[in-house]
């Protein structure tokens, strides 16, 4: 006898303020602990998910809408076998690229550790930040790999944890800019650009460990995106280390590294915000 498919659905959401692993993180824990839920697949490029699931699953929408990222549903319509297969193979395709994110999770770790260290010795708020922005990057890693084939809770658990870090690193990191913007700072312009460099071959090797996968799903599109706008981040750094050689003001560190602080200081307010 054959086994009767009990009805599923597909259902589009338009998601424009998704773009990197964080905001993605976020509508997995949002949506996760939903029973009915079958699959979701996400396409950053277009800032969409489509989420696989019984009928009557009708919280989705308020489930997205908290996070602030947008969310809208365009059209719920009757999954079909092409529907079912494309999902098994997005969670085919994490499998394989797990190796691939626990290589950028060790490079951002290294990065971190690297640059806040020397970041301190060069007197350089703009490095403290964007050691900051690395240690964000290997949180959402760590946490996408440390939740696989794990109970929902401890999910929950580590995302926060990961939130919690980063929140207080930043209100540090802010606090540092401004106690130098008051007291004075003198940072050391060759040893940022050093340092600063080191950190842009780390963020381009992401790119290049990344490159294949970046049309592919789950977290690697979104990492794609991640690492381009960290390298974007690393050259303003590298500009700021030009300036202060150049012009000898310590102003144009201060600048770049209130920017990177405010701007991992958002993403950790929203993962915090995140209802369980």
């Amino acid at each position: 006898m054959n086994q009767v498919r009990s009805a599923q659905y597909i259902s589009e959401f338009s998601v424009p303020k998704m773009d990197c692993p964080s905001e993605e993180a976020m509508i997995r824990m949002a949506l996760d602990r939903m029973t009915g839920l079958r699959g979701l697949a996400f396409d950053l490029g277009e800032h969409q998910i489509q989420v696989l699931h019984d009928a009557g699953l009708g919280e989705i929408a308020p489930k997205l809408e908290p996070l602030g990222l947008g969310a809208r549903l365009l059209h719920t319509r009757d999954a079909d076998d092409d529907d079912l297969q494309a999902m098994q193979q997005s969670g085919e395709a994490d499998a394989q690229e797990s190796s691939t994110l626990k290589l950028l999770l060790a490079i951002n770790g290294l990065m971190f550790l690297a640059e806040f260290a020397l970041g301190w010795l060069a007197k350089s708020a703009g490095l403290l930040a964007d050691s900051l922005d690395m240690f964000a990057d290997a949180s959402v890693y760590g946490v996408a790999l440390y939740a696989v084939g794990r109970r929902m809770q401890l999910k929950n658990r580590a995302v926060h944890l990961a939130g919690c870090l980063q929140l207080l690193m930043a209100l540090g990191v802010i606090f540092e800019v401004g106690r130098r913007f008051i007291f004075g700072s003198n940072p050391e312009s060759l040893l940022m650009i050093t340092v600063g460099a080191a950190a842009l071959a780390a963020n381009v090797t992401c790119l290049l460990l990344i490159y294949r996968h970046r049309h592919g799903g789950s977290h690697m599109k979104a990492s794609w995106i991640f690492s381009a706008n960290d390298v974007i981040a690393n050259l303003g750094l590298m500009v700021a280390a030009v300036l202060v050689a150049w012009t000898g003001s310590r102003y144009p560190d201060l600048f770049i590294g209130t920017i990177i602080g405010i701007v991992v200081l958002h993403g950790a307010w929203r993962i915090l915000k995140l209802r369980n």
